[in-house]
């Protein structure tokens, strides 16, 4: 692997904890790996990775897999009902056996503060494959796909239509931290957490981008380079799906919202996707569409931070 030298951090659990050279080895690692998959040297030969999953997955359980079988590596799939974590046994015992059997542990689960629990007890590299409140192996793919396509994100305008939501904040985190003006539409009450909007807030004055919440949806996607959104009611809050149905509504994003954007706008929504609410199936499936190459880039962007936290 070229030398591109190494992460200022030994995990990855926000986003907000990266700095932007950070994000640019991850990019440059992961673009090496998508060009040279075949032949891109089994970094990690040999590693395990421990996978701690408390919610279900498609995307997550097989780009983790997959991308420890491309780098040489295996990796232990262990869900909520045998590990239990938190209950069974202390976390911190948790991460303490698995940092004797295993290179690195990969947590998706409910709280974020059970990743920031095994990340303080562990010895070896422990990665957020999401928690309710941040998703930051999303938010890095996402900004990974916006650079292939535009080249450079500098002065950008990325905007998220639909629920504040843990991938709403890992995407103001990572579009902020590259230079992106980020706008946020979402319903009076369902709006982003405060302090992932007051840290992007204090990090777009350092970058002169702006930051924009509001409720209008079309005020929010007028002119802008990229338009996001996700499920309104997200795993964990299925019982309340019928209910911001009706909140939500006017937040679907359209074939009439996409042509409020530029002309060359994108879209991209992080799966799994419910045709017909927050996205209708001519925008999902459009030109204008790129979520199964996000979808992809999961693998190449996992990869990479894998290798440079793990390798």
């Amino acid at each position: 692997m070229t030398d591109y030298g190494k992460l200022s951090v030994s995990n990855l659990t926000s986003i907000a904890e990266l700095k932007t050279d950070d994000v640019h080895t991850i990019f440059g690692v992961a673009a090496e790996m998508k060009r040279n998959r075949s032949s891109f040297p089994k970094v990690l030969q040999d590693k395990r990775l421990a996978m701690l999953f408390e919610k279900e997955s498609l995307r997550t359980r097989v780009t983790f897999e997959v991308g420890m079988q491309d780098l040489g590596g295996t990796a232990v799939f262990l869900d909520h009902q045998e590990v239990r974590l938190g209950t069974r046994e202390a976390l911190k015992d948790v991460a303490g056996n698995l940092s004797r059997w295993c290179h690195g542990i990969v947590a998706r689960t409910f709280r974020h503060r059970t990743v920031q629990d095994l990340a303080n007890g562990a010895s070896i590299p422990v990665i957020n494959g999401l928690t309710d409140y941040l998703h930051p192996c999303q938010g890095l793919t996402d900004m990974f796909t916006l650079a292939e396509i535009w080249g450079d994100t500098e002065g950008k305008k990325v905007a998220f239509v639909g629920d504040g939501n843990n991938t709403c904040h890992s995407l103001m985190h990572a579009a902020t931290l590259l230079g992106c003006d980020v706008r946020v539409a979402s319903p009076e009450g369902y709006e982003p957490n405060s302090k992932v909007v007051n840290y992007a807030m204090r990090l777009a004055g350092e970058m002169g981008t702006e930051i924009t919440i509001i409720d209008d949806p079309r005020q929010a996607v007028e002119g802008v380079d990229c338009i996001y959104t996700d499920v309104w009611a997200s795993m964990g809050r299925e019982e309340e799906t019928e209910e911001r149905a009706e909140i939500f509504a006017e937040y679907r994003v359209t074939e009439e919202l996409m042509g409020l954007a530029n002309a060359d706008a994108v879209f991209l929504h992080c799966l799994p996707a419910h045709r017909g609410m927050e996205v209708v199936t001519e925008v999902l499936d459009g030109p204008k569409s790129y979520v199964l190459e996000n979808a992809e880039n999961r693998l190449h962007v996992q990869k990479a931070v894998m290798a440079l936290l793990m390798g």
